[in-house]
């Protein structure tokens, strides 16, 4: 009975996804489509990138860093198929003629949040009054200087007035693996970092997200390069991002599609 049930599971798991699965079009099989993707929207890729190998027959080889990094990367020339950064990074790809205009596609964005230690006390971010006495009682605050969280929360809390206050706490780090690790040993009392890149540590826990009169969301944008042989194939793993099963996970990670 329990061997029934597991192959009914199976079996209904194949259904649903090939229900939501887009009808690709007839693609070369046994390509490698090298994609260097920002943190942000890993979680999403990690679970997705699979079923599209196991539907075309094609290889994703996925490179993750914070978006900047990536970018640099690029502009000293690494090759890609498939770059998924931030919008201004990949508007300047465009502007350099390295990504193809027309394949711009925004795939989903993520709130901004606050991670602490599985356990420990969590700040009050119902307000932004609330969220200002937090920051400040809080020993200290750890970010990816150069991520998207890292970028929000110091424009935050220049608009806040509390750089002078707030800056002797920072403790930052190249990446959001980084923050999250700090987080985690106790090493700093506060995460700041994308709500998708919080999600996926058993170690932590979601304090909140951001107030809505102060939240942003970092958008994770897809383009193609301009180089690429494989642009039947890579077109088609955009696609499949964009699908209506792919978006039942982008829910689940934390993650929603832009308006």
């Amino acid at each position: 009975m329990i061997q029934l049930a597991k192959a009914t599971h199976l079996m209904l798991a194949v259904i649903v996804c090939c229900l939501f699965m887009p009808a690709l079009p007839a693609l070369a099989q046994n390509e490698r489509i090298t994609v260097l993707s920002s943190n942000g929207i890993r979680a999403v890729l990690q679970e997705l990138a699979p079923q599209f190998e196991k539907a075309t027959g094609n290889q994703i080889a996925i490179s993750f860093s914070v978006a900047a990094e990536l970018k640099k990367r690029i502009d000293a020339g690494e090759a890609f198929d498939l770059a998924i950064l931030t919008p201004p990074l990949m508007d300047d790809l465009i502007k350099q003629n390295t990504v193809v205009r027309e394949s711009r596609t925004p795939l989903a964005r993520t709130g901004m949040a606050i991670a602490v230690r599985r356990g420990a006390a969590k700040p009050d971010m119902r307000s932004v009054d609330a969220l200002k006495a937090s920051l400040v009682a809080a020993p200290s605050i750890a970010f990816a200087k150069e991520g998207a969280g890292g970028l929000f929360f110091t424009a935050l809390v220049e608009r806040l007035g509390l750089a002078t206050t707030l800056t002797p706490k920072f403790k930052t780090f190249t990446t959001g693996d980084d923050v999250r690790e700090a987080v985690a040993r106790g090493e700093a009392a506060l995460g700041v970092m994308p709500l998708s890149e919080i999600l996926p540590a058993p170690s932590l826990e979601v304090a909140g997200l951001f107030p809505a009169a102060v939240q942003d969301y970092a958008v994770m944008v897809a383009g193609i390069s301009r180089r690429t042989t494989r642009n039947a194939t890579v077109r088609a793993f955009i696609e499949f991002l964009m699908s209506p099963g792919a978006s039942t996970v982008v829910t689940a990670k934390g993650m929603e599609r832009v308006p």
